[in-house]
């Protein structure tokens, strides 16, 4: 089967030095897993550095890049004014030799140039939005900084494709509910590289206080100030954040005043510890390093942070929410409390450290549930169903 991947963004090659994460990383894995099953697959990503090659095989599948927008990494914004001339740069490379069977588009940018570039052919179209607009507005409120554009052209392309994958339960139910019928839905959650992450190995070096690590973008929306105040509740335990700009430009980061500020004020300086950027491909000596992974984000589609956790053998106490909800087990693999619940997050949190039969086996639960549910094969493999699925649907209708 030939399929089309589609990034408005610069995609998962930008970075040929190390790992890539989140959606770029998404798109790499998905690509590679589809090439080693046999099948044809193209990414087509846009050029924001003219010093990189418009053409590029990597992994069994081939990169093309599209001259479109700035020279420059863009702001999702600023990319919208370029989505029509993506699209078309899309359709002018499908109308020679080289035709998808099926065309996937990732993030809703990428998404509308997709819908676009095959709106006069039968190829038929599969969307993740990897997030949703309506639903961050709703979880992060003013701290919401989407174009004002994002979420009417979220819904007029879920009335273009075929099909929209939902990476959570709860992307699921938004997606009924912004119009798409269920049977147009499906559950595809993102995978775990388990040759990366998993429980031998080495660990990042830590004191003899339990260790609580969070891991995320430093910003308001990623939930450490929840934590921040939760280790009140706690007692003796260091508070490790990873995440935002290396550890050198921390001073300077808005965010990672503020919360240094807050643990002044809350008394707990001592015990929380920002350790800025951390390279993705050491993350997991990090995750062995912890005694439990907390995660909070106020949104989370695809819960990565919990599922690389649960990976390494680490139990998590997260949000009951998003990707985050539908990998952590309550009482299986870890503990699930109330959102925005700081006094719940503390008490569990505490519990937890103080029970080491309980974490050995939680723990060994969430590595079982990895390996079984959220390897990048399953995924690949539910993504060719999904393939052949709506191919299928085209076919008679091309036919006649």
């Amino acid at each position: 089967m030939r399929v089309g991947l589609v990034c408005a963004h610069s995609g998962p090659s930008r970075s040929a030095d190390g790992p890539v994460v989140g959606t770029r990383d998404h798109i790499a894995r998905v690509a590679a897993e589809l090439a080693g099953r046999g099948h044809d697959v193209h990414v087509y990503e846009r050029r924001d550095d003219p010093a990189l090659p418009a053409t590029l095989e990597r992994d069994g599948y081939r990169v093309e890049r599209a001259t479109v927008g700035p020279a420059a990494p863009t702001p999702t914004a600023e990319l919208v004014p370029h989505v029509a001339e993506f699209g078309r740069w899309l359709a002018d490379r499908w109308s020679g030799g080289w035709i998808p069977d099926v065309v996937h588009g990732h993030y809703w940018v990428g998404g509308l140039a997709a819908a676009q570039a095959v709106r006069e052919t039968d190829i038929p179209v599969v969307q993740t939005f990897h997030s949703l607009g309506v639903e961050q507005l709703r979880h992060l409120g003013p701290r919401y900084d989407g174009p004002g554009t994002r979420i009417p052209l979220e819904r007029a392309l879920t009335r273009a494709v075929d099909i929209a994958v939902a990476q959570c339960n709860d992307e699921v139910d938004e997606l009924t509910r912004m119009g798409l019928q269920r049977t147009s839905v499906a559950m595809v959650p993102a995978g775990v590289d388990t040759e990366q992450f998993h429980p031998d190995g080495e660990a990042a070096p830590r004191d003899q206080r339990p260790r609580i690590l969070s891991v995320g973008g430093l910003s308001p929306g990623h939930g450490q100030e929840d934590l921040v105040r939760a280790m009140r509740l706690v007692g003796d335990a260091e508070l490790v954040i990873a995440g935002g700009p290396p550890v050198d430009q921390l001073t300077h980061h808005a965010e990672a005043r503020r919360l240094r500020e807050l643990a002044e004020r809350t008394g707990m300086a001592d015990q929380v510890k920002l350790v800025g950027a951390v390279p993705h491909d050491q993350m997991a000596t990090w995750y062995r390093s912890a005694d439990v992974v907390a995660c909070t984000p106020h949104y989370s589609s695809a819960g990565r942070v919990s599922l690389e956790a649960m990976a390494c053998g680490v139990p998590v106490v997260g949000y009951a929410m998003g990707g985050i909800a539908d990998a952590v087990v309550d009482e299986v693999t870890g503990k699930l409390v109330p959102p925005g619940d700081v006094r719940a997050l503390g008490v569990t949190l505490r519990r937890l450290l103080a029970d080491n039969a309980g974490r050995f086996a939680y723990g060994h639960a969430a590595v079982d549930r990895v390996r079984c549910s959220y390897t990048w094969d399953r995924t690949a493999g539910a993504l060719e169903r999904l393939y052949e699925r709506v191919v299928g649907r085209r076919r008679p209708v091309e036919a006649a």
